[in-house]
Protein backbone atom coordinates (compact mmCIF):
# COMPACT_ATOMS: atom_id res chain seq x y z
CA UNK A 1 0.00 0.00 0.00
CA UNK A 2 1.07 3.60 -0.81
CA UNK A 3 -0.02 6.54 0.83
CA UNK A 4 0.03 8.98 -2.38
CA UNK A 5 -3.65 9.35 -3.41
CA UNK A 6 -4.81 7.96 -7.09
CA UNK A 7 -5.62 10.79 -9.84
CA UNK A 8 -9.29 10.96 -10.52
CA UNK A 9 -9.63 8.94 -13.61
CA UNK A 10 -11.99 9.99 -16.69
CA UNK A 11 -14.93 8.96 -15.85
CA UNK A 12 -16.37 8.49 -19.30
CA UNK A 13 -13.27 6.50 -20.36
CA UNK A 14 -14.82 3.07 -20.12
CA UNK A 15 -12.30 0.00 -18.93
CA UNK A 16 -10.09 -1.92 -20.62
CA UNK A 17 -12.31 -4.74 -20.61
CA UNK A 18 -15.95 -3.45 -20.11
CA UNK A 19 -18.40 -5.82 -18.41
CA UNK A 20 -21.44 -3.88 -19.33
CA UNK A 21 -24.34 -3.55 -21.52
CA UNK A 22 -25.39 -0.97 -20.44
CA UNK A 23 -24.51 -0.05 -23.80
CA UNK A 24 -23.68 3.10 -26.60
CA UNK A 25 -20.99 6.44 -26.36
CA UNK A 26 -20.82 8.05 -23.99
CA UNK A 27 -23.14 11.00 -24.61
CA UNK A 28 -25.52 7.97 -24.79
CA UNK A 29 -25.13 7.10 -21.05
CA UNK A 30 -25.15 10.23 -20.13
CA UNK A 31 -28.42 10.89 -21.98
CA UNK A 32 -29.81 7.52 -20.16
CA UNK A 33 -28.42 8.47 -16.45
CA UNK A 34 -29.85 11.42 -16.50
CA UNK A 35 -33.16 10.31 -17.67
CA UNK A 36 -33.37 7.71 -15.45
CA UNK A 37 -32.55 9.88 -12.54
CA UNK A 38 -35.18 12.22 -13.69
CA UNK A 39 -38.03 9.61 -14.02
CA UNK A 40 -36.88 7.46 -11.03
CA UNK A 41 -35.59 9.82 -8.31
CA UNK A 42 -36.65 13.16 -9.61
CA UNK A 43 -33.83 14.46 -10.06
CA UNK A 44 -33.47 17.69 -11.65
CA UNK A 45 -29.65 18.27 -11.27
CA UNK A 46 -26.85 16.20 -9.60
CA UNK A 47 -25.00 16.53 -6.31
CA UNK A 48 -21.05 16.88 -7.06
CA UNK A 49 -19.10 13.69 -7.58
CA UNK A 50 -23.05 11.60 -8.35
CA UNK A 51 -23.09 11.69 -12.17
CA UNK A 52 -19.38 11.60 -12.86
CA UNK A 53 -19.56 8.24 -10.71
CA UNK A 54 -22.41 6.80 -12.24
CA UNK A 55 -20.84 7.54 -15.86
CA UNK A 56 -17.84 5.29 -14.52
CA UNK A 57 -19.87 2.56 -13.38
CA UNK A 58 -22.18 2.45 -16.61
CA UNK A 59 -18.89 2.62 -18.52
CA UNK A 60 -17.75 -1.00 -17.01
CA UNK A 61 -15.40 1.14 -14.58
CA UNK A 62 -14.35 0.19 -11.39
CA UNK A 63 -15.14 3.18 -9.34
CA UNK A 64 -13.94 4.85 -5.76
CA UNK A 65 -16.63 7.00 -5.59
CA UNK A 66 -16.10 9.56 -2.05
CA UNK A 67 -18.78 11.68 -1.66
CA UNK A 68 -19.84 13.80 1.76
CA UNK A 69 -22.68 12.61 3.63
CA UNK A 70 -26.02 12.92 2.86
CA UNK A 71 -24.63 13.66 -0.85
CA UNK A 72 -26.57 10.86 -2.29
CA UNK A 73 -24.64 7.63 -2.19
CA UNK A 74 -26.99 5.88 -2.54
CA UNK A 75 -28.27 7.46 -6.10
CA UNK A 76 -25.12 6.10 -7.61
CA UNK A 77 -26.03 2.45 -7.44
CA UNK A 78 -29.61 2.81 -7.64
CA UNK A 79 -29.37 4.66 -11.38
CA UNK A 80 -26.39 2.62 -12.84
CA UNK A 81 -28.12 -0.58 -11.63
CA UNK A 82 -31.06 0.24 -13.53
CA UNK A 83 -28.70 0.54 -16.40
CA UNK A 84 -26.68 -2.57 -16.10
CA UNK A 85 -27.98 -6.17 -17.48
CA UNK A 86 -27.96 -8.52 -13.91
CA UNK A 87 -28.19 -8.29 -10.06
CA UNK A 88 -26.56 -5.27 -7.66
CA UNK A 89 -25.17 -6.84 -4.40
CA UNK A 90 -24.81 -4.10 -1.75
CA UNK A 91 -22.50 -4.80 0.95
CA UNK A 92 -23.50 -2.73 3.96
CA UNK A 93 -21.93 -3.04 7.66
CA UNK A 94 -24.95 -3.09 9.49
CA UNK A 95 -28.73 -4.72 9.58
CA UNK A 96 -30.56 -1.50 10.31
CA UNK A 97 -28.62 0.41 7.81
CA UNK A 98 -29.27 -2.71 5.30
CA UNK A 99 -33.09 -2.10 6.10
CA UNK A 100 -33.10 1.19 6.10
CA UNK A 101 -31.54 1.25 2.74
CA UNK A 102 -33.88 -1.21 1.52
CA UNK A 103 -36.76 0.79 2.19
CA UNK A 104 -35.51 3.74 0.42
CA UNK A 105 -35.38 1.59 -2.83
CA UNK A 106 -38.82 0.11 -1.80
CA UNK A 107 -40.21 3.29 -1.53
CA UNK A 108 -39.24 4.29 -5.31
CA UNK A 109 -41.65 1.20 -6.48
CA UNK A 110 -40.84 -2.09 -7.29
CA UNK A 111 -42.18 -1.02 -11.27
CA UNK A 112 -39.14 1.68 -11.09
CA UNK A 113 -36.19 -0.15 -9.59
CA UNK A 114 -37.16 -3.82 -9.41
CA UNK A 115 -36.97 -6.07 -6.25
CA UNK A 116 -34.80 -5.11 -3.23
CA UNK A 117 -34.13 -7.62 -0.46
CA UNK A 118 -32.16 -8.38 2.35
CA UNK A 119 -29.41 -11.44 2.58
CA UNK A 120 -28.31 -11.35 6.68
CA UNK A 121 -28.34 -13.84 9.45
CA UNK A 122 -31.97 -12.34 10.70
CA UNK A 123 -33.41 -14.32 8.05
CA UNK A 124 -34.44 -18.10 8.24
CA UNK A 125 -33.25 -20.39 6.63
CA UNK A 126 -36.40 -20.58 4.34
CA UNK A 127 -36.05 -17.08 3.39
CA UNK A 128 -32.13 -17.07 3.19
CA UNK A 129 -32.88 -19.71 0.19
CA UNK A 130 -35.49 -17.48 -1.58
CA UNK A 131 -33.29 -15.10 -1.68
CA UNK A 132 -30.57 -16.65 -3.05
CA UNK A 133 -33.58 -18.22 -5.87
CA UNK A 134 -34.29 -14.54 -6.48
CA UNK A 135 -31.02 -13.42 -7.53
CA UNK A 136 -30.70 -16.31 -10.44
CA UNK A 137 -33.91 -16.47 -11.87
CA UNK A 138 -33.81 -12.25 -11.99
CA UNK A 139 -36.31 -11.44 -9.82
CA UNK A 140 -34.52 -9.85 -7.31
CA UNK A 141 -32.54 -6.68 -8.72
CA UNK A 142 -30.98 -5.20 -5.74
CA UNK A 143 -29.42 -7.40 -2.93
CA UNK A 144 -28.15 -5.86 0.68
CA UNK A 145 -25.75 -8.15 2.38
CA UNK A 146 -23.65 -7.97 5.10
CA UNK A 147 -19.78 -9.21 4.36
CA UNK A 148 -20.60 -12.07 6.51
CA UNK A 149 -22.33 -13.98 4.50
CA UNK A 150 -19.70 -13.87 2.34
CA UNK A 151 -17.61 -15.90 4.19
CA UNK A 152 -19.98 -19.22 3.06
CA UNK A 153 -19.05 -20.64 -0.08
CA UNK A 154 -22.75 -21.46 -0.97
CA UNK A 155 -23.17 -18.20 -0.76
CA UNK A 156 -20.62 -17.38 -2.80
CA UNK A 157 -21.53 -20.05 -5.27
CA UNK A 158 -25.30 -18.93 -5.83
CA UNK A 159 -24.34 -15.15 -6.10
CA UNK A 160 -21.89 -16.45 -8.75
CA UNK A 161 -24.64 -18.43 -10.64
CA UNK A 162 -26.62 -15.01 -10.78
CA UNK A 163 -23.94 -13.11 -12.49
CA UNK A 164 -24.44 -10.15 -10.80
CA UNK A 165 -23.43 -6.85 -12.72
CA UNK A 166 -22.28 -4.78 -9.91
CA UNK A 167 -20.78 -5.29 -6.50
CA UNK A 168 -21.69 -2.43 -4.25
CA UNK A 169 -19.11 -2.06 -1.16
CA UNK A 170 -20.93 0.73 1.12
CA UNK A 171 -18.57 2.33 3.71
CA UNK A 172 -15.93 1.14 1.76
CA UNK A 173 -13.28 2.95 4.79
CA UNK A 174 -14.20 -0.11 6.66
CA UNK A 175 -11.68 -1.94 4.05
CA UNK A 176 -9.28 0.41 5.09
CA UNK A 177 -6.59 -0.35 8.72
CA UNK A 178 -6.34 3.82 8.20
CA UNK A 179 -10.16 4.64 8.13
CA UNK A 180 -11.55 5.08 11.00
CA UNK A 181 -14.48 2.02 11.14
CA UNK A 182 -11.84 -0.75 10.47
CA UNK A 183 -14.37 -3.94 9.84
CA UNK A 184 -11.74 -7.42 9.22
CA UNK A 185 -15.20 -8.74 7.29
CA UNK A 186 -14.13 -6.60 4.58
CA UNK A 187 -11.00 -8.13 3.58
CA UNK A 188 -12.00 -11.09 2.16
CA UNK A 189 -14.05 -8.80 -0.23
CA UNK A 190 -11.63 -8.19 -2.58
CA UNK A 191 -11.18 -11.89 -3.23
CA UNK A 192 -15.40 -12.64 -3.31
CA UNK A 193 -15.11 -9.72 -6.01
CA UNK A 194 -12.72 -12.57 -8.47
CA UNK A 195 -14.93 -15.11 -7.10
CA UNK A 196 -17.80 -14.24 -8.89
CA UNK A 197 -15.75 -13.01 -11.64
CA UNK A 198 -15.32 -9.59 -10.63
CA UNK A 199 -18.23 -7.52 -11.50
CA UNK A 200 -18.05 -3.91 -12.04
CA UNK A 201 -17.02 -2.93 -8.15
CA UNK A 202 -18.17 0.48 -6.80
CA UNK A 203 -16.68 1.54 -3.43
CA UNK A 204 -18.54 4.18 -1.91
CA UNK A 205 -17.93 6.41 1.19
CA UNK A 206 -18.07 9.86 2.90
CA UNK A 207 -14.64 10.34 4.06
CA UNK A 208 -11.78 8.77 2.62
CA UNK A 209 -8.31 10.40 3.09
CA UNK A 210 -5.62 9.85 0.28
CA UNK A 211 -4.22 6.50 2.53
CA UNK A 212 -7.80 4.97 2.84
CA UNK A 213 -8.55 5.64 -1.18
CA UNK A 214 -4.95 3.69 -2.04
CA UNK A 215 -5.76 1.23 0.48
CA UNK A 216 -9.16 0.42 -0.57
CA UNK A 217 -8.66 0.40 -4.25
CA UNK A 218 -5.67 -2.44 -3.12
CA UNK A 219 -8.17 -4.46 -1.25
CA UNK A 220 -10.94 -4.94 -3.60
CA UNK A 221 -8.60 -5.61 -6.31
CA UNK A 222 -10.08 -2.71 -8.20
CA UNK A 223 -9.06 -2.45 -12.05
CA UNK A 224 -7.78 0.49 -13.62
CA UNK A 225 -10.50 2.39 -10.98
CA UNK A 226 -12.01 6.17 -11.36
CA UNK A 227 -11.61 8.00 -8.33
CA UNK A 228 -14.79 10.31 -7.68
CA UNK A 229 -13.96 12.62 -5.04
CA UNK A 230 -16.30 15.22 -4.40
CA UNK A 231 -15.20 18.47 -2.52
CA UNK A 232 -15.14 17.59 1.87
CA UNK A 233 -15.92 20.67 2.68
CA UNK A 234 -19.27 21.62 4.32
CA UNK A 235 -18.90 25.27 5.16
CA UNK A 236 -22.48 25.72 6.93
CA UNK A 237 -20.33 23.98 10.01
CA UNK A 238 -19.24 26.43 12.34
CA UNK A 239 -15.14 25.16 13.57
CA UNK A 240 -14.79 25.54 17.42
CA UNK A 241 -12.28 24.27 19.58
CA UNK A 242 -12.47 25.15 22.94
CA UNK A 243 -8.87 24.66 25.44
CA UNK A 244 -9.35 24.23 29.33
CA UNK A 245 -6.79 23.29 31.42
CA UNK A 246 -8.42 20.90 33.90
CA UNK A 247 -10.78 18.40 33.75
CA UNK A 248 -13.64 19.76 36.73
CA UNK A 249 -13.35 22.94 34.28
CA UNK A 250 -13.63 21.07 31.32
CA UNK A 251 -16.59 19.22 32.43
CA UNK A 252 -18.11 22.00 33.72
CA UNK A 253 -17.73 24.13 29.92
CA UNK A 254 -18.99 21.00 28.59
CA UNK A 255 -22.42 21.01 29.97
CA UNK A 256 -22.10 24.89 29.90
CA UNK A 257 -21.90 24.94 26.38
CA UNK A 258 -24.42 21.81 25.50
CA UNK A 259 -27.25 23.11 27.59
CA UNK A 260 -26.79 27.24 25.82
CA UNK A 261 -26.66 25.25 22.19
CA UNK A 262 -29.76 23.34 22.91
CA UNK A 263 -31.33 26.66 22.10
CA UNK A 264 -30.25 26.46 18.15
CA UNK A 265 -32.37 22.87 18.58
CA UNK A 266 -30.96 19.37 18.94
CA UNK A 267 -27.72 17.55 18.50
CA UNK A 268 -25.27 14.60 19.72
CA UNK A 269 -23.14 15.34 22.46
CA UNK A 270 -19.79 12.46 22.03
CA UNK A 271 -17.71 11.05 24.81
CA UNK A 272 -14.86 8.35 25.00
CA UNK A 273 -16.49 6.06 27.15
CA UNK A 274 -19.56 4.10 27.81
CA UNK A 275 -19.64 5.93 31.72
CA UNK A 276 -18.95 9.22 30.96
CA UNK A 277 -22.27 9.23 28.31
CA UNK A 278 -24.17 8.42 31.41
CA UNK A 279 -22.72 10.86 33.81
CA UNK A 280 -22.84 13.73 31.32
CA UNK A 281 -26.42 12.85 30.42
CA UNK A 282 -27.24 12.52 34.24
CA UNK A 283 -25.73 15.84 34.86
CA UNK A 284 -27.72 17.26 31.66
CA UNK A 285 -30.98 16.03 32.77
CA UNK A 286 -30.59 17.42 36.09
CA UNK A 287 -29.89 20.96 34.20
CA UNK A 288 -33.96 20.11 32.78
CA UNK A 289 -33.05 18.66 29.39
CA UNK A 290 -34.38 16.15 27.64
CA UNK A 291 -31.06 13.86 27.21
CA UNK A 292 -30.28 10.39 27.20
CA UNK A 293 -27.08 8.26 27.09
CA UNK A 294 -26.62 6.05 23.91
CA UNK A 295 -23.94 2.95 23.93
CA UNK A 296 -22.77 -0.54 22.83
CA UNK A 297 -23.22 -1.86 26.28
CA UNK A 298 -27.45 -0.77 26.21
CA UNK A 299 -29.86 -3.41 25.26
CA UNK A 300 -30.97 -2.73 21.74
CA UNK A 301 -34.45 -2.20 22.20
CA UNK A 302 -33.03 0.64 24.69
CA UNK A 303 -30.77 1.86 21.71
CA UNK A 304 -33.61 1.73 19.57
CA UNK A 305 -35.79 3.20 21.74
CA UNK A 306 -33.03 6.44 21.86
CA UNK A 307 -32.42 6.67 18.32
CA UNK A 308 -36.66 6.86 17.68
CA UNK A 309 -36.89 9.65 20.05
CA UNK A 310 -34.08 11.93 18.93
CA UNK A 311 -34.78 11.45 15.34
CA UNK A 312 -38.90 12.10 16.56
CA UNK A 313 -37.38 15.53 18.45
CA UNK A 314 -38.49 14.07 21.32
CA UNK A 315 -34.57 15.05 22.84
CA UNK A 316 -32.65 17.51 23.00
CA UNK A 317 -30.15 16.12 23.33
CA UNK A 318 -28.17 12.49 22.70
CA UNK A 319 -24.57 11.79 24.95
CA UNK A 320 -23.33 8.99 22.83
CA UNK A 321 -19.81 7.14 22.02
CA UNK A 322 -19.28 6.40 18.85
CA UNK A 323 -22.32 3.51 18.49
CA UNK A 324 -24.33 6.07 17.82
CA UNK A 325 -22.78 6.82 14.22
CA UNK A 326 -23.33 5.01 11.03
CA UNK A 327 -26.95 5.11 9.52
CA UNK A 328 -28.07 8.07 12.06
CA UNK A 329 -29.05 11.03 9.09
CA UNK A 330 -31.07 13.52 10.76
CA UNK A 331 -30.75 16.61 8.80
CA UNK A 332 -31.81 19.54 10.86
CA UNK A 333 -29.02 18.36 13.92
CA UNK A 334 -27.73 21.68 14.86
CA UNK A 335 -25.01 20.91 16.85
CA UNK A 336 -22.52 18.26 17.60
CA UNK A 337 -19.85 18.38 20.85
CA UNK A 338 -17.13 16.43 21.71
CA UNK A 339 -16.27 15.86 25.44
CA UNK A 340 -12.83 14.36 23.70
CA UNK A 341 -11.19 14.39 20.80
CA UNK A 342 -11.99 11.33 18.61
CA UNK A 343 -9.37 8.48 17.81
CA UNK A 344 -8.90 10.58 14.09
CA UNK A 345 -9.75 13.20 11.91
CA UNK A 346 -11.63 10.64 10.00
CA UNK A 347 -13.99 9.82 13.10
CA UNK A 348 -14.23 13.26 14.10
CA UNK A 349 -15.42 14.83 10.45
CA UNK A 350 -17.53 12.14 9.88
CA UNK A 351 -19.33 12.53 13.26
CA UNK A 352 -19.30 16.79 13.15
CA UNK A 353 -20.91 15.85 9.28
CA UNK A 354 -23.93 14.73 11.16
CA UNK A 355 -25.00 18.38 11.90
CA UNK A 356 -26.57 20.62 9.05
CA UNK A 357 -26.90 18.31 6.76
CA UNK A 358 -30.37 20.76 6.03
CA UNK A 359 -27.81 22.72 4.64
CA UNK A 360 -28.80 25.28 7.83
CA UNK A 361 -25.62 26.83 9.92
CA UNK A 362 -24.26 24.44 12.51
CA UNK A 363 -21.56 24.45 14.97
CA UNK A 364 -19.00 21.81 15.64
CA UNK A 365 -17.29 22.32 19.45
CA UNK A 366 -14.50 20.20 20.75
CA UNK A 367 -13.82 20.97 24.39
CA UNK A 368 -9.94 20.02 24.75
CA UNK A 369 -7.86 19.20 27.22
CA UNK A 370 -4.05 17.83 26.02
CA UNK A 371 -4.60 14.52 28.90
CA UNK A 372 -7.27 13.80 26.94
CA UNK A 373 -5.11 12.38 24.05
CA UNK A 374 -3.83 10.09 26.84
CA UNK A 375 -7.24 7.92 26.67
CA UNK A 376 -7.25 8.02 22.90
CA UNK A 377 -2.85 6.19 23.00
CA UNK A 378 -4.60 3.71 26.14
CA UNK A 379 -7.34 2.68 23.48
CA UNK A 380 -4.44 2.61 20.11
CA UNK A 381 -1.85 0.66 22.49
CA UNK A 382 -1.14 -2.54 22.98
CA UNK A 383 0.13 -5.54 20.12
CA UNK A 384 -0.66 -8.94 21.32
CA UNK A 385 2.49 -10.88 22.31
CA UNK A 386 4.04 -13.65 19.56
CA UNK A 387 3.22 -16.58 21.64
CA UNK A 388 -0.48 -15.68 21.90
CA UNK A 389 -0.82 -15.18 18.16
CA UNK A 390 0.76 -18.42 17.70
CA UNK A 391 -1.08 -20.57 20.47
CA UNK A 392 -3.88 -19.34 18.97
CA UNK A 393 -3.08 -20.13 14.97
CA UNK A 394 -1.77 -23.46 16.38
CA UNK A 395 -5.30 -24.22 18.53
CA UNK A 396 -7.36 -23.60 15.44
CA UNK A 397 -4.58 -25.79 13.22
CA UNK A 398 -5.08 -28.63 15.27
CA UNK A 399 -9.20 -28.45 15.43
CA UNK A 400 -9.01 -28.84 11.89
CA UNK A 401 -6.26 -31.71 11.99
CA UNK A 402 -8.92 -33.56 14.41
CA UNK A 403 -11.64 -33.35 11.66
CA UNK A 404 -13.56 -29.83 12.45
CA UNK A 405 -15.37 -27.97 10.41
CA UNK A 406 -13.89 -24.82 12.51
CA UNK A 407 -13.17 -24.10 16.39
CA UNK A 408 -15.79 -22.33 17.72
CA UNK A 409 -14.79 -19.08 19.59
CA UNK A 410 -15.53 -19.73 23.14
CA UNK A 411 -13.94 -23.05 22.86
CA UNK A 412 -10.91 -21.12 22.01
CA UNK A 413 -11.46 -18.65 25.03
CA UNK A 414 -11.78 -21.82 27.46
CA UNK A 415 -8.91 -23.50 26.32
CA UNK A 416 -6.51 -19.90 26.02
CA UNK A 417 -8.31 -17.99 28.88
CA UNK A 418 -8.25 -14.93 27.50
CA UNK A 419 -10.92 -12.78 27.62
CA UNK A 420 -13.25 -12.31 24.63
CA UNK A 421 -11.85 -8.93 23.33
CA UNK A 422 -8.15 -9.53 22.99
CA UNK A 423 -8.93 -12.99 21.71
CA UNK A 424 -11.09 -11.35 18.70
CA UNK A 425 -8.61 -9.29 18.16
CA UNK A 426 -5.78 -12.22 17.64
CA UNK A 427 -8.13 -13.89 15.19
CA UNK A 428 -8.71 -10.81 13.25
CA UNK A 429 -5.05 -10.55 12.79
CA UNK A 430 -4.41 -13.79 12.05
CA UNK A 431 -7.47 -13.77 9.38
CA UNK A 432 -5.56 -10.40 7.64
CA UNK A 433 -2.11 -13.05 7.95
CA UNK A 434 -4.30 -15.15 6.05
CA UNK A 435 -3.65 -18.21 8.88
CA UNK A 436 -7.44 -18.21 9.44
CA UNK A 437 -10.69 -17.83 8.72
CA UNK A 438 -13.88 -16.60 10.29
CA UNK A 439 -17.32 -17.06 9.56
CA UNK A 440 -20.39 -15.06 11.33
CA UNK A 441 -21.31 -18.23 13.58
CA UNK A 442 -18.52 -17.63 15.60
CA UNK A 443 -15.82 -20.12 14.23
CA UNK A 444 -12.62 -19.97 13.08
CA UNK A 445 -10.69 -22.20 10.54
CA UNK A 446 -7.24 -22.63 9.02
CA UNK A 447 -7.46 -20.47 5.40
CA UNK A 448 -6.49 -22.38 2.39
CA UNK A 449 -2.37 -22.40 2.44
CA UNK A 450 -2.27 -21.30 5.95
CA UNK A 451 1.10 -20.93 7.23
CA UNK A 452 2.54 -22.62 10.14
CA UNK A 453 1.82 -21.10 13.58
CA UNK A 454 4.75 -19.96 13.90
CA UNK A 455 5.08 -17.82 10.36
CA UNK A 456 1.35 -16.86 10.91
CA UNK A 457 1.85 -15.15 14.42
CA UNK A 458 5.06 -13.07 13.67
CA UNK A 459 3.29 -12.15 10.13
CA UNK A 460 0.21 -10.71 12.52
CA UNK A 461 2.28 -9.09 15.44
CA UNK A 462 3.99 -7.17 12.18
CA UNK A 463 0.64 -6.07 11.18
CA UNK A 464 -0.57 -4.81 14.73
CA UNK A 465 2.70 -3.05 15.04
CA UNK A 466 2.20 -1.18 12.05
CA UNK A 467 -1.63 -0.37 12.88
CA UNK A 468 -0.13 0.84 16.37
CA UNK A 469 1.80 3.44 14.11
CA UNK A 470 -1.06 4.16 12.22
CA UNK A 471 -3.01 4.93 15.07
CA UNK A 472 -0.51 6.93 17.02
CA UNK A 473 -0.23 9.02 13.78
CA UNK A 474 -4.37 9.43 13.53
CA UNK A 475 -4.00 10.86 17.33
CA UNK A 476 -1.00 12.86 16.40
CA UNK A 477 -2.97 14.51 13.67
CA UNK A 478 -6.38 15.07 15.71
CA UNK A 479 -4.14 16.86 18.39
CA UNK A 480 -2.72 19.12 15.64
CA UNK A 481 -6.21 20.24 15.29
CA UNK A 482 -7.24 21.09 18.81
CA UNK A 483 -3.90 23.04 18.81
CA UNK A 484 -3.50 24.51 15.21
CA UNK A 485 -3.58 28.25 15.10
CA UNK A 486 -4.71 28.51 11.52
CA UNK A 487 -7.78 27.84 9.86
CA UNK A 488 -9.12 24.41 11.31
CA UNK A 489 -11.22 24.16 7.85
CA UNK A 490 -7.59 24.50 6.14
CA UNK A 491 -6.36 21.88 8.38
CA UNK A 492 -9.38 19.62 8.30
CA UNK A 493 -9.57 19.68 4.52
CA UNK A 494 -5.71 19.25 3.96
CA UNK A 495 -5.68 16.23 5.74
CA UNK A 496 -8.31 14.74 3.16
CA UNK A 497 -5.94 15.71 0.17
CA UNK A 498 -8.16 18.76 -0.36
CA UNK A 499 -6.67 22.64 -0.51
CA UNK A 500 -8.76 25.59 0.50
CA UNK A 501 -7.18 28.35 -1.12
CA UNK A 502 -7.98 30.98 1.86
CA UNK A 503 -9.16 30.58 5.01
CA UNK A 504 -12.61 30.27 5.52
CA UNK A 505 -13.58 32.88 8.00
CA UNK A 506 -16.24 30.19 10.07
CA UNK A 507 -14.16 29.01 12.36
CA UNK A 508 -12.36 30.26 15.78
CA UNK A 509 -9.48 30.94 14.52
CA UNK A 510 -10.37 33.13 11.62
CA UNK A 511 -12.53 34.91 13.35
CA UNK A 512 -9.93 35.46 16.52
CA UNK A 513 -7.91 36.99 13.10
CA UNK A 514 -5.34 33.99 13.57
CA UNK A 515 -5.31 32.27 10.30
CA UNK A 516 -4.76 35.33 8.25
CA UNK A 517 -1.45 35.19 9.48
CA UNK A 518 -0.91 31.50 9.17
CA UNK A 519 -2.04 31.87 5.45
CA UNK A 520 0.43 34.71 4.59
CA UNK A 521 3.53 32.40 6.26
CA UNK A 522 2.98 28.97 4.32
CA UNK A 523 3.59 31.34 1.02
CA UNK A 524 6.66 31.23 0.24
CA UNK A 525 7.05 27.11 2.11
CA UNK A 526 10.35 25.49 1.58
CA UNK A 527 8.29 22.32 1.04
CA UNK A 528 4.84 23.13 -0.80
CA UNK A 529 1.76 21.39 0.32
CA UNK A 530 1.32 18.18 -2.20
CA UNK A 531 5.11 17.53 -2.31
CA UNK A 532 6.66 14.19 -2.29
CA UNK A 533 9.39 13.78 0.03
CA UNK A 534 11.35 11.42 1.50
CA UNK A 535 12.72 11.04 4.96
CA UNK A 536 16.36 10.03 5.95
CA UNK A 537 14.56 7.45 8.34
CA UNK A 538 10.48 7.30 7.56
CA UNK A 539 11.10 6.73 3.60
CA UNK A 540 9.03 8.52 1.15
CA UNK A 541 6.12 10.66 1.78
CA UNK A 542 3.63 13.39 0.74
CA UNK A 543 3.59 17.17 2.71
CA UNK A 544 -0.10 17.41 3.75
CA UNK A 545 0.11 20.62 5.38
CA UNK A 546 1.55 23.79 7.07
CA UNK A 547 1.21 24.23 10.54
CA UNK A 548 3.48 27.35 12.46
CA UNK A 549 6.85 26.60 12.47
CA UNK A 550 5.88 22.57 11.70
CA UNK A 551 5.37 20.66 9.01
CA UNK A 552 3.14 17.89 8.65
CA UNK A 553 4.13 15.07 6.43
CA UNK A 554 2.06 11.66 5.62
CA UNK A 555 5.00 8.87 5.05
CA UNK A 556 3.93 5.83 3.67
CA UNK A 557 4.98 3.35 6.42
CA UNK A 558 4.34 5.23 9.70
CA UNK A 559 2.11 7.50 8.84
CA UNK A 560 1.62 11.45 9.67
CA UNK A 561 3.89 12.99 11.31
CA UNK A 562 4.44 17.06 12.33
CA UNK A 563 7.67 17.77 12.12
CA UNK A 564 9.89 21.25 13.08
CA UNK A 565 10.63 23.08 10.37
CA UNK A 566 14.36 24.37 11.54
CA UNK A 567 15.45 20.61 12.56
CA UNK A 568 14.26 20.03 8.67
CA UNK A 569 16.46 22.53 7.61
CA UNK A 570 19.10 22.07 10.15
CA UNK A 571 19.40 18.37 9.49
CA UNK A 572 18.43 18.06 6.00
CA UNK A 573 16.14 15.22 7.40
CA UNK A 574 14.17 16.07 4.05
CA UNK A 575 14.06 15.96 0.38
CA UNK A 576 12.34 16.84 -2.47
CA UNK A 577 11.43 13.82 -4.96
CA UNK A 578 11.42 14.01 -8.40
CA UNK A 579 10.36 10.63 -9.52
CA UNK A 580 6.89 10.90 -6.95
Amino acid sequence: MTATAQRPADPEQPSADPKTTAGGSASVRTRRIRETAREVLGYAEFRPGQEDAMKAVAAGRDTLAVLPSGAGKSAVYTVAGLLLDGPVLIVSPLIALQRDQMQRLEQLGEEAVGRATVLNSGLSALEHQAVLDGLRDGTVRYCFLAPEQLAKPEVVEAIRTSAPALFVVDEAHCVSAWGHDFRPDYLRLGGVVQQLGHPTVLALTATAAPPVRAEIVERLEMTDPAIVVAGFDRPEIRLEVEQHADAHGKHTAVLDRVTELTGRGSGILYSATRRSTEELADALAERGLRARAYHAGLRKSDREEVQRQFMADELDVVVATTAFGMGIDKPETRFVVHAEPADSIDSYYQEIGRAGRDGEPALAVLVYRQEDLGLRRFFAAGAPAEEELQQVAGLVQAGAAAGMDGVDVTDLREETGRAATPLVRDLNLLEQAGAVVLDDEGTAAPAPDAPPPGEAAAAARELAEHRIKVDESRIEMMRGYAETTGCRRQFLLGYFGEQLDEPCGNCDNCSAGLSQEQHTADADHPFPVDAVVEHSEWGPGVVMRHEDDRVVVLFEEVGYKTLALQAVLDNELLRARTDG
